[in-house]
């Protein structure tokens, strides 16, 4: 086979919610979030195993993606939709009893027109300047969609990843001033809200990041794993160049594997020349450019080759990984591209 393999633990990462569940305070619903294809590991997988792990409300972040969470989960838990209700969604929302999260009067208008009775929620920016509504309208508008019966009240915070962020404290304290005496569930955490203690708890905490094993959440465990597979080895002379634009030049006799990964596979360009891959618990260096399908990398100090070097696994976390590459877990999973073959460990329990 020389599709590259990424590896989900299920078990993993439903040891992980169930961690963070207990990291929130008593009596606090822990929902997942599951956008962008389950950052990128597979919608379907995820939410079956985190339903299955006892989650019962999930966060997606368009009424596209919300209408596959239901056909993996079945009727039953809640889903809820981030970017609200948007022209052209009345049907889906409807018709697969999706909850669209607020973000505007328009959104309030659109929403309690086209689908009264439907369940709904509001969203408030407290700080983050991104989505929701501001104080001032959220001040004009709550008495008439109070009344309509919101499900949910929710904010975000922008900087939860640094406890010591002033943001935080401030988006705290205006959060309560916009939801305080409504008598509603609220929620203003996600991964780093719930790590930044109880007061920021509320009703629902909503982990993301936290259940695919990266940071913040430190003492989470590893879900993700990625190998490649060798496809040729060559012998490299002092002074010939590998890959293009002749980027990286032996300097001595060496032994090149070219594996199978490339940028059309999420595997960023920024790592070229500068990731290990790994033999084990040996570290291999990428050498010469990321290309689209391909990846060259020095394994001369190999007593033997291995069919495939993990770009992701024991010795290389998401987080390293995007360490190295200048970016953030993020944006390291989200990329996984859809040809690379997924394989799923079911739960051990």
């Amino acid at each position: 086979m020389a599709t590259a393999i990424l590896t989900v633990d299920l078990d993993a990462l439903s040891t992980n919610w169930r961690a963070l569940d207990r990291a929130s305070a008593s009596g606090v619903q822990t929902a997942g979030v599951v956008k962008a294809d389950a950052y990128g590991l597979g919608l379907g997988p995820v939410v079956t195993a985190l339903a299955t792990a006892g989650a019962r409300r999930f966060f997606v972040a368009a009424t596209e993606e919300g209408v596959q969470a239901r056909a993996a989960l079945g009727t039953g838990p809640q889903i809820n939709i981030l970017s609200g209700h948007m022209h052209g969604d009345t049907a889906s929302l409807r018709d697969h009893d999706l909850t669209p999260m607020l973000n505007s009067l328009d959104q309030v208008t659109r929403h309690l027109e086209s689908l009264p009775g439907h369940a709904f929620g509001v969203q408030l920016d407290t700080g983050m300047n991104r989505l929701g509504m501001e104080e001032q309208e959220w001040e004009a508008v709550a008495p008439f969609v109070l009344d309509a019966g919101p499900e949910l009240l929710m904010s975000h915070l922008a900087c939860a990843d640094d406890p010591d962020h002033a943001l935080n404290e401030v988006q705290l304290a205006n959060f309560h001033a916009m939801t305080d005496g409504t008598g509603l569930p609220r929620s203003l955490a996600a991964t780093g809200g719930i790590l930044l203690g109880p007061k920021y708890h509320f009703d629902l905490t909503r982990p993301g990041i936290g259940l695919y094993g990266c940071k913040p959440y430190e003492g989470a465990a590893r879900v993700v794993g990625l190998s490649l597979p060798v496809i040729q080895t060559r012998m490299v002379a002092a002074g010939e160049p590998v890959g293009y634009a002749c980027t990286w030049t032996a300097e001595k006799p060496t032994l090149i594997a070219t594996v199978q990964g490339g940028y059309a596979d999420g595997i960023l360009r920024t790592l070229s020349n500068r990731a290990l891959l790994w033999a084990g618990e040996v570290p291999c260096p990428v050498v010469g450019r990321v290309s689209m399908d391909l990846i060259t990398v020095d394994v001369s100090h190999l007593a033997t080759i291995p069919d495939a070097l993990d770009l992701l696994g024991p010795m290389q976390s998401v987080d390293q990984l995007a360490d190295t590459a200048g970016t953030i877990g993020y944006e390291v999973l989200t990329r996984l591209a859809p040809r690379l073959n997924r394989r799923y460990l079911e739960s051990r329990r």
